[in-house]
């Protein structure tokens, strides 16, 4: 049986970001043949295409990058800041997909998991994802939608997820997309 390797990017760098916890829970639900680790984007310098156009581009963007191309699908947990994308986000997707014509996205499967305190679970954030997920050819899940709102009332006092609910749910999530990616990968190994 394969192994796939996924990353997931989450768009906080908050010590305590929700949203961090919510990665910890997929990373402890592990028992399929999809082996989930996070990859840290805290490191990466605001893309500068003068970087890879001198051909020095930093050691992060180079760690990066091989990083995303060995991986076989990617997660996207994020929060939503100003009901969009947060920088640090979709800094990182930039950093992936350059330079031109070397893009380390390029038709891996992909989903998405917002989350807020507000009532909206990230959907601003959600969707402004998907656009630049779409441009960079990350051939991401449509459905289901993943929208955690009232994140807060999702966690307990040590910071894990508490409610039943929100556990059913999010590995519903992941049985979701780790068919999807299952199946994209496949189709793509029939080339």
């Amino acid at each position: 049986m394969s192994i796939y390797h996924v990353g997931i990017l989450v768009g906080s760098l908050r010590k305590e970001s929700y949203n961090k916890k919510i990665a910890q829970f997929i990373l402890e639900q592990e028992e399929s043949q999809f082996s989930y680790r996070i990859i840290d984007i805290s490191e990466l310098p605001l893309y500068n295409q003068d970087f890879d156009d001198e051909g020095n581009p930093p050691a992060s963007y180079t760690r990066f990058r091989q990083e995303i191309a060995a991986l076989d699908a990617v997660l996207f947990i994020t929060a939503e800041y100003n009901r969009s994308v947060p920088a640090v986000l979709k800094n990182a997707i930039d950093v992936g997909s350059r330079p031109y014509g070397k893009n380390k996205w390029d038709g891996k499967p992909a989903a998405i998991l917002s989350s807020s305190v507000g009532a909206y679970g990230g959907f601003g954030a959600n969707h402004h994802l998907r656009q630049s997920l779409v441009f960079v050819n990350l051939l991401t899940m449509q459905q289901p939608e993943a929208y955690l709102g009232d994140i807060t009332t999702c966690l307990g006092t040590d910071g894990k997820v508490e409610s039943q609910k929100t556990k059913d749910f999010l590995r519903s999530f992941k049985n979701a997309f780790e068919q999807w990616a299952e199946r994209i990968i496949h189709t793509k190994g029939q080339d």
